[in-house]
């Protein structure tokens, strides 16, 4: 029996659900994915319906957020570019997580030049920032959502990678792996059924973090120009079109973006951090 059917988790569940912080995050997690996925059918207007003779208006009854300064409806920009922000972080975790894992697995269960050759080469990705890959793949590709998320997928696979190899090292180490392997199963078959399930929480709790890295990265591209075309609603490019308005007096609609970005990276990283907190107290 692993230690994780010898676990409380009842105890640890009660202390997460009583945290204001981690309620409060996880709450405004849960709403800004909802707003994601319903946006095609609670959008008021078409975000890239130009009213000029409206640019830069205030909030309103037909517009409540006010509109920006190509008379575009800020709300309906928001709610839909809530898919793009979250579309394209998802991207890079789940690339970065299934490319990492499957590494750092074999690299710590093959030793030997395996895990040397493995381990050199995720090395030497972290000598190579993210964001400057990035920019080179969009030079060579051009502006749009798929290359920046490669790339910085590329970047954040050595973190998970090392992380599972470690993992996979201490799990190697409990005795119902030896029983398994004088059982006869195969080593696959004890990486899939057993090592991966019980590493699974922690991985999870790794990409929960990396996920509003991510966004926060994809913002910033976005931001200089370099991420989604130009009409595509995304928060990151909602701030790089808002600076116009800034000098005109009218901040809203670069300030909406912004805050919404900080608080989803500090929501997704407060319920990451919590995530692992709880797997370290179940381990102990």
């Amino acid at each position: 029996m692993t230690a994780v059917l010898t676990r409380r988790p009842g105890l640890s569940r009660i202390r997460s659900v009583r945290s204001p912080l981690y309620a409060i995050c996880l709450g405004f997690v849960a709403l800004v994915v909802a707003a994601a996925l319903l946006a095609p059918w609670a959008v008021p207007y078409d975000p890239n319906s130009i009213d000029l003779g409206n640019a830069l208006a205030g909030p309103s009854a037909g517009h409540p957020l006010g509109v920006d300064a190509a008379g575009r409806d800020t709300l309906s920009r928001l709610l839909l570019g809530a898919r793009t922000s979250l579309l394209g972080p998802l991207g890079v975790v789940v690339f970065s997580t299934v490319a990492g894992v499957a590494i750092g697995t074999a690299a710590a269960w093959k030793g030997g030049w395996i895990d040397s050759a493995l381990s050199r080469s995720t090395e030497l990705v972290f000598a190579f920032p993210g964001m400057l890959l990035a920019i080179l793949i969009i030079s060579v590709y051009g502006e749009g959502l798929l290359a920046p998320v490669i790339a910085l997928a590329v970047a954040y696979l050595p973190y998970v990678s090392r992380l599972t190899r470690s993992l996979v090292l201490a799990e190697r180490e409990r005795p119902y792996i030896s029983a398994y392997q004088v059982q006869g199963h195969a080593p696959i078959q004890i990486c899939l059924r057993h090592i991966l399930p019980n590493i699974a929480p922690v991985a999870l709790a790794q990409s929960t973090i990396n996920f509003g890295y991510a966004l926060m990265d994809l913002a910033g591209l976005s931001f200089l120009g370099l991420g989604v075309p130009a009409l595509t609603p995304d928060w990151g490019r909602m701030v790089f079109d808002g600076q116009t308005a800034i000098q005109y007096g009218y901040p809203l609609s670069a300030i909406l973006p912004s805050v919404l970005i900080v608080l989803t990276v500090v929501a997704f990283n407060v319920v990451g951090e919590r995530w692992a907190d709880r797997v370290a107290r179940r381990e102990r």
